[in-house]
């Protein structure tokens, strides 16, 4: 369950799929590898409305807390060997439910619980690179008013 919502803390904000080159239609197409779905039906919004489980999930995340069998199970996760993988091609092995998930979270955390992301970003992306591709692609988004400066509401 957790493992969803640790890639989805750390995926950035993607929009456009990279194209892949067809194989020769002689040669077999090669099985799309994926990673692991068994987090895949998770229900995010469910886990992002409810104050206390969200907090819970960040306290565990962060090492300030204790973590539940799914929280330990997220926190093991070989991230340092997935999450560059994921950025360098553009999440092509993210299932589709993976990649709503990271889109979801990403956008939820940095919008509404900034504290609670800067304190995750200072532990697992120092860089500040997934935060820095959502704003930007969020503000490409953001309607313009007659004078090019974003909308403000």
């Amino acid at each position: 369950m957790f493992r969803l919502i640790w890639i989805s803390l750390f995926i950035s904000y993607l929009t456009f799929i990279q194209a892949v080159p067809h194989p020769p239609a002689t040669t077999a197409a090669p099985l799309k590898q994926t990673y692991d779905n068994k987090f895949d039906n998770i229900d995010i919004d469910e886990i992002l409305g409810q104050e206390r489980l969200l907090k819970n999930y960040v306290k565990c995340l962060e090492g300030l807390g204790p973590c539940t069998p799914d929280g330990k199970m997220l926190k093991d996760i070989p991230i340092l060997e997935t999450l560059p993988d994921a950025m360098a091609t553009n999440c092509a092995k993210c299932t589709e439910r993976q990649k709503y998930g990271s889109d979801r979270v990403t956008h939820f955390l940095i919008d509404n619980r900034p504290e609670d992301w800067d304190r995750l970003e200072k532990i697992y992306n120092p860089e500040g690179s997934y935060k820095k591709a959502y704003l930007m692609e969020k503000q490409k988004l953001q309607p313009t008013n007659e004078d090019g400066d974003a909308k403000k509401d």
